[in-house]
């Protein structure tokens, strides 16, 4: 945005290129002002805020009548800093601090705040500016929970920024209203499902160019675990030789989503999967790419079978569709049709809180619907085995 004159001494203005205030470009006013031979220049406040041209000449006599009485300029503290700075050093911490090295909170910061940001001022960002951001990833078809993750990525940031002392002005997230979130998933694989998927993933592995060398089950692999044992593709991605304990048939699962170890047990299927990929060295990863080093996610080929086998057909609410992270939520479920507790079930998928689990333990309705046929079976059993009372045989003499 170029500065150009006003009819006001001392007085620019900025059009933006991307806030509008009624349907025209919003303008930004500056004023400029030496004191000591150093030349000042200072943003004064934007159109939408209720500022103008002759507002800022206003506040321009006043540093000129503050100048002339020796007064200090409030200008004159250190300016804010860039976003792109506070970014810098808030994914240095993140890596260093969060799950996973913080690599969710860098995704996200590359695909939605940087080129929205990074060359504004902290203090320049305003609760419009994240309403706009709100408005292009919704548009976007990003979820509710995308959408607040990313607002309570720019939070962290400018929490931290005071923290650190980088900056000490108005957090705009605090302005900002979070999008309703409803992710709760209902939909899980059946038996049947499951097998016809495994098999696929199976199939769907292509031969190597040695034509002597077998087939990499690796796709396939993973999904099989996460069915078998609840665990997220990162904690499968984690897991190195040293983590495996055979002879307690005990899989130690570390950088969880809740920071929290946990042990996940082996099944058959599982015991022959880590058999078979056991590293040579106990520090390497169990799972790891063509190139030996640690798998960052899921391949797309999960995806593409899904869609061969029409899985997803038909379905527009994304919550039901079967992703990767299906397996998971039917491992859950699957306990809770053969009649696990929730607290065995939120034990083993690592869930602080019961009301999480809830999430992930729903019961098909065909499987309600049998409980109830069941109790009508049992009820009406028992009343033909009842012998009558003595009231109702007085009554059929």
């Amino acid at each position: 945005m170029d500065r150009q004159k006003t009819r006001y001494v001392g007085v620019y203005q900025r059009r933006s290129d991307k806030r509008r205030h009624e349907g025209k470009p919003d303008i930004c006013f500056d004023i400029t002002y030496k004191k000591e031979g150093r030349l000042y220049w200072e943003k004064v406040g934007w159109l939408s805020e209720g500022y103008s041209a002759a507002a800022a000449s206003h506040v321009r006599g006043e540093r000129l009548r503050t100048i002339r009485h020796k007064e200090e300029l409030p200008q004159e503290k250190l300016p804010s800093p860039l976003f792109k700075e506070v970014a810098k050093e808030y994914l240095k911490w993140a890596e260093a601090n969060k799950a996973r090295g913080g690599i969710g909170d860098k995704s996200r910061y590359e695909r939605w705040l940087k080129d929205r940001f990074d060359d504004k001022r902290m203090d320049e960002i305003t609760a419009l500016d994240l309403e706009d951001m709100k408005t292009a990833m919704a548009k976007a078809g990003m979820a509710p929970k995308t959408i607040a993750h990313t607002l309570g990525l720019v939070r962290s940031m400018y929490n931290r920024a005071d923290d650190w002392g980088l900056y000490s002005g108005e957090n705009p997230t605090r302005k900002v209203k979070k999008p309703t979130i409803d992710n709760k998933r209902t939909r899980f694989l059946s038996f049947e499902e499951a097998e016809t998927l495994l098999e696929a993933l199976r199939q769907d592995n292509r031969r190597k160019k040695n034509p002597g060398e077998m087939k990499d089950l690796k796709l396939h692999d993973i999904a099989l675990f996460s069915l078998h044992t609840g665990a997220r593709a990162g904690e499968i991605f984690n897991i190195r030789g040293s983590d495996i304990d055979f002879e307690n048939g005990l899989i130690s699962l570390y950088d969880t989503k809740n920071g929290e170890t946990r042990h996940a047990h082996m099944t058959e299927a599982v015991r022959e999967i880590l058999k078979k990929r056991m590293p040579a060295k106990p520090s390497s990863y169990v799972f790891t790419d063509r190139g030996g080093e640690k798998i960052k996610e899921v391949s797309n080929a999960f995806e593409r079978v899904v869609t061969r086998l029409k899985l997803n057909e038909g379905i527009k609410d994304p919550r039901q569709k079967i992703s990767f992270h299906s397996l998971r939520h039917t491992f859950a479920s699957w306990l809770a049709l053969q009649g696990e507790t929730i607290q065995t079930i939120a034990d083993l998928l690592g869930h602080k809180s019961i009301q999480m689990t809830m999430r992930y333990a729903h019961l098909s309705p065909d499987h309600k619907k049998r409980a109830v046929m069941n109790l009508e079976k049992t009820f009406k059993l028992e009343k033909k085995n009842t012998p009558a009372t003595d009231s109702r045989k007085e009554a059929t003499r």
